[in-house]
């Protein structure tokens, strides 16, 4: 899967003003005191694998990898521009992080791959088709008991909130966060424990922080499914790094 899908929304809609991202979600976003929250509930233990989802110029993976040393950490996301400012970040700190070329809902990895699975701002991005397929594919990855932790637009909680989300529905596929539908498609993908853990106002809408858990009984049922249907199979990644 490539950048040029006619789907693909690049980071600010427009691919010019990618190298714009970084300041411009630092000083609209408080991306300093979401992303650290978003670590934190994540309870991050030694020899987890974690998966961020549309890792963008890597600011996410990086906080995690400087955080959690002992994890392994892998990025993927499907614009190639990105990509490139992400490499640049992680030589200058020094550290190894995998970066893969590929779309979150058509992900290139096994089953049962990963323990965590961060999504910071990737899901507006998408329609509602691939926000469902999206999930079926984080659900598919994580390990049974694995979790899955988003910070991405919400229903607006105030009046303020109401009107500046305009901007955001404008820009990108973002009504059905505005409706607060998020929740109810995570558990329709089949995670339990679906819950809002913060919220925050943006300069662009009200921002929610989410958590939910792989049940540790899907193991068998999804057994039971690559026994029935032998054909399914992942693709390999396109590795930036």
């Amino acid at each position: 899967m490539t950048d040029t899908h006619t789907d693909y929304i690049p980071a600010l809609r427009f691919g010019w003003l990618t190298s714009l991202y970084d300041p411009l979600i630092r000083w609209t976003m408080r991306e300093a005191v979401f992303k650290p929250r978003l670590v934190e509930q994540a309870h991050i233990q030694p020899g987890h694998r974690l998966l961020d989802l549309g890792c963008g110029t890597a600011t996410l993976i990086l906080l995690i990898k400087q955080d959690h040393p002992e994890a392994e950490v892998v990025g993927l996301d499907g614009d190639s521009k990105v990509l490139a400012l992400a490499i640049t970040k992680i030589a200058t700190a020094g550290v190894h992080i995998k970066l893969d070329k590929g779309m979150a809902f058509d992900l290139p990895y096994p089953d049962h791959s990963f323990d965590r699975v961060f999504s910071s701002l990737l899901l507006h991005h998408l329609t509602l088709e691939q926000k469902r397929q999206t999930l079926k594919e984080v659900f598919r990855v994580l390990q049974p008991g694995g979790e899955l932790h988003v910070a991405d637009f919400g229903k607006p909680h105030n009046a303020v909130m109401v009107t500046v989300s305009l901007i955001v529905r404008w820009l990108e596929e973002a009504a059905d966060n505005m409706k607060g539908l998020l929740p109810e498609l995570i558990r329709e993908a089949g995670f339990d424990g679906v819950e809002e853990t913060a919220r925050y106002s943006t300069a662009f809408g009200t921002l929610s922080l989410l958590k939910a858990v792989k049940p540790r009984g899907k193991m068998k049922s999804e057994e039971d499914y690559q026994r029935r249907n032998p054909s399914h199979s992942a693709r390999s990644p396109s590795s930036q790094t």
